[in-house]
């Protein structure tokens, strides 16, 4: 068994329906389970427009009706274009047309209440992945497949953290063999929902934006699944971003962790969470293209498989800010971290590198840009007798930097590394403001400015990649 799960462009158009209709039922022998994410773009809109309705002028009369009628053409006709069979595209209409009614109950609750919560966003937000899965079973079944919809919110249950939930990992096992079990002992191929799934009252949950992929390894680990396949528009994990490095290549094998650090620093292969369900159970994941599905894409699997290389990969993180406390107070008054990462955390904002200089004489972080006003302002706060003192002198932001990570398990134990990277950078010109390494030595992250970002990615992917031959072909490839 199999689970396979299908991103927005993979499954954007009805062409791309039939496409991956086709090639979802070449491996019926593996018994697959398809995941899908929404059409390409259809989250956001359904995203924007909820905050649109709760900020609209209710004298003007209602909306909501307006871009439900909008939306509903155009899914109107991709079934017409992705289904031939007259009684089943007739179905899957109907289906489409249930599913929209409900989105304009939600549409004109917020509309009419004029605001718009989490709990609410969730609810909105499902739509997308819901009418993408009614589609992809139909064109399944047009196919000549059974197929079956299946909701993800009868399958993951999670905690109440909307817009980024948390799955129960126990209960969620039970559920996926309890429903999709049965469907593939006869032959039916379940499309389920990405993205989302539910609390015990059976309420609707989202992974956060992406997590359809971790959707996929969550299902793939209840059913202890042989593999799992992340269908995308590229050949793989690359070892740069090829907009940055033209002669960036596909990566044939990955460790977990490597597949991990590069998702966290930038890399938009896969969600961060994704390796985590997949490493539980030991399963193998294969990031493949739906547009070249013979290309065998990048395997993730356990590190001691996965050593070719001092280092795989070279990412870059943008639209953050570093955030510095400096002053002789950072080193001899108590407590000052701790205080610190309060209030970052008041803000629910993500800490993805800290760096501090062993003088103590600043402590240095870096958040999402959006967030660092709102840090700023609160440490200042919190940090008001001692900038008074002059224990700290400054606390501020710099929104005009980058993360650039440098990510090999090669790297470990191997001398010279960061001395090869600096001289590097170094020889380019370019200013490193600050770095970060754990004692795992699976990754250097350094901090520069958004200036330097092509050029010392660049420069560091022709050190340490473009020679090595990382994109010569190797034995691994997914069953067939």
């Amino acid at each position: 068994m199999i689970v396979m799960k299908f991103g927005g462009t993979s499954v954007g158009s009805a062409e791309r329906y039939r496409h991956v209709a086709k090639l979802v039922g070449g491996y019926l022998q593996h018994k697959p389970v398809v995941v899908v994410s929404a059409m390409s773009g259809t989250t956001d809109w359904l995203l924007n427009t909820a905050r649109q309705l709760a900020e609209s002028n209710p004298t003007a009369g209602p909306a909501a009706e307006k871009v439900i009628a909008e939306f509903h053409s155009k899914y109107q006709q991709v079934v017409e274009e992705a289904i031939t069979n007259p009684p089943l595209r007739s179905r899957v209409h109907s289906e489409v047309a249930a599913h929209l009614h409900q989105l304009l109950r939600l549409f004109t609750g917020i509309e009419l209440l004029g605001e718009v919560s989490p709990r609410s966003l969730d609810a909105v937000a499902a739509y997308g992945e819901k009418l993408s899965s009614l589609i992809m079973a139909g064109t399944l079944r047009d196919a000549g497949f059974k197929s079956e919809a299946i909701s993800a919110e009868r399958l993951i249950l999670t905690d109440k953290v909307f817009n980024s939930a948390t799955p129960q990992m126990a209960q969620t096992e039970k559920n996926c063999q309890d429903v999709l079990l049965p469907l593939l002992n006869e032959g039916v191929i379940p499309v389920v929902t990405g993205f989302i799934g539910a609390t015990s009252e059976g309420i609707t949950t989202t992974l956060g934006r992406g997590g359809s992929d971790y959707s996929a390894s969550i299902v793939g680990a209840a059913l202890s699944s042989e593999e799992i396949w992340i269908w995308t528009d590229v050949d793989g994990v690359m070892s740069a971003d090829p907009r940055l490095v033209p002669n960036a290549r596909s990566l044939r094998r990955i460790s977990y962790a490597e597949a991990g650090e590069l998702s966290y620093f930038g890399a938009k292969v896969i969600h961060p969470l994704t390796v985590l369900p997949a490493v539980e159970k030991g399963i193998p994941l294969y990031i493949k293209n739906t547009l070249n599905p013979d290309f065998p894409g990048t395997r993730i699997d356990h590190p001691r498989e996965a050593t070719e290389g001092v280092v795989k990969a070279v990412t870059s993180a943008r639209n953050l800010a570093l955030v510095t406390v400096s002053g002789s107070g950072v080193l001899t008054v108590p407590g000052i971290a701790a205080r610190t990462f309060a209030r970052v955390q008041d803000h629910n904002a993500n800490v993805l590198m800290i760096s501090h200089a062993s003088s103590g004489h600043d402590l240095c972080f870096v958040i999402d840009k959006k967030a660092a006003p709102a840090v700023v302002q609160s440490l200042n706060r919190e940090f008001e007798r001692e900038l008074s003192r002059k224990e700290i002198d400054e606390i501020q932001a710099d929104d005009t930097i980058v993360i650039v990570a440098v990510v090999g398990a090669g790297m470990r134990g191997t001398p010279g590394v960061a001395g090869r990277l600096f001289s590097t950078l170094g020889h380019k010109g370019i200013n490193v403001i600050a770095i970060a390494q754990g004692s795992s030595e699976l990754n250097i992250s350094l901090i520069a400015s958004a200036v330097d970002e092509k050029a010392a990615v660049q420069a560091i992917h022709d050190e340490f990649i473009s020679i090595t031959g990382l994109g010569k072909s190797m034995r691994y490839s997914p069953a067939k």
